[in-house]
């Protein structure tokens, strides 16, 4: 533990080292070979302070540009590349690769899950995290409520499948069990099931999962959105006769319309990217399969570069329109302020 601390901090420290010498050297360089204009007084100095002012935030920008081209912009290419190869990156082989995904049922069939997925976890996550907001600000014990449903937000994906495992927990016939739903379902008499294998309900029951993770943090969100809006806003309305739905709905949601479109496309894009739950429950058992975890399996199960690069390209291609209108939303907002 101790080595493990010990290594984490002088890493940080020769990480801070670095980029102190970094900023003080290529600042030492800059006004050594473009001298100032109290330097070397004239036309010819201004025109250098003009040409150093204007390389300057070039310096600090330069590190930033430099990994996010190596760690972000080369693997698109190199991905896109990769896609139009064969299992073993090595023959060109085109769309071959996109053909065999459109024709190929288990992708369909992840491709139906994400659309699913999409659907249902971002509205339900969004409006139950609103609800809660809302009700929340109106008890005294709100706070306390806050903190108790913002708490699945610190746990891993893993560790909150690892949690939801045990709730739907399936011992067998005539065994005694655990998982509180089947606990639940045997105390009401009936049969209890092996739940995660039941197709159709078991995409379900793991969107609950990602639900009970992401409401907190929408409820966060929208909770610092609702103490925005103008009581006298409120106040008026209560004045003219709106009813507490009226109030919430025409007056409430329209004005935090813009903060919960943000919340609903953070969550769509992480929902697109789902993996780690469905790895850890089911493995993409029981038509429970999504396209991250597919793009996995073909990556480092079936050892194929061609097909799981092509799944990756259509993760990229459906997470892109919701970012990029994302981006211009966040910049009209700026614009109308």
């Amino acid at each position: 533990m101790f080595e493990q601390v010990a290594g984490a901090a002088f890493t940080v420290l020769i990480g801070v080292a670095a980029a102190l010498a970094y900023f003080w050297g290529s600042n030492w360089l800059l006004d050594k070979f473009l001298l100032t204009g109290d330097d070397v007084p004239g036309p010819k100095a201004v025109r250098r302070d003009k040409t150093r002012s204007s390389i300057r935030p070039w310096l600090f920008l330069a590190p930033a540009l430099l990994f996010l081209s190596t760690y972000l912009v080369y693997p698109v290419f190199a991905t896109i590349w990769y896609s139009m190869l064969d299992s073993n990156a090595q023959n060109f082989v085109g769309f071959s690769n996109y053909t065999w995904a459109f024709n190929n049922p288990d992708f369909l069939q992840s491709l139906y899950n994400n659309f699913l997925w999409l659907l249902i976890v971002p509205a339900a996550s969004t409006a139950l995290g609103l609800l809660i907001a809302v009700i929340s600000d109106r008890l005294w014990w709100g706070n306390i409520a806050k903190s108790l449903i913002f708490m699945p937000m610190a746990i891993s994906f893993v560790g909150a499948s690892v949690i939801w495992k045990f709730v739907y927990d399936y011992r067998g016939v005539g065994a005694e069990q655990i998982g509180i739903i089947n606990a639940i379902v045997q105390a009401l008499g009936f049969e209890a099931q092996a739940w995660i294998s039941v197709s159709g309900l078991n995409s379900i029951l793991l969107m609950i999962i990602l639900i009970w993770i992401e409401v907190g943090f929408a409820m966060v969100i929208l909770s610092a959105a609702l103490r925005g809006v103008s009581e006298e806003t409120l106040e008026a309305a209560k004045i003219d006769g709106a009813n507490e739905f009226q109030i919430f709905f025409s007056i409430m949601i329209p004005q935090i319309m813009p903060t919960i479109i943000v919340v609903w496309t953070t969550i769509t894009i992480k929902v697109l990217k789902v993996f780690d739950i469905i790895l850890a429950m089911t493995n993409g058992q029981w038509d429970t399969q999504v396209l991250a975890n597919m793009m996995f399996d073909w990556m480092f199960r079936g050892n194929d570069f061609g097909r799981s690069s092509t799944i990756a390209i259509v993760i990229m291609l459906a997470v892109m329109p919701i970012m990029i209108w994302n981006i211009r939303q966040a910049n009209k907002e700026e614009g109308t302020r």
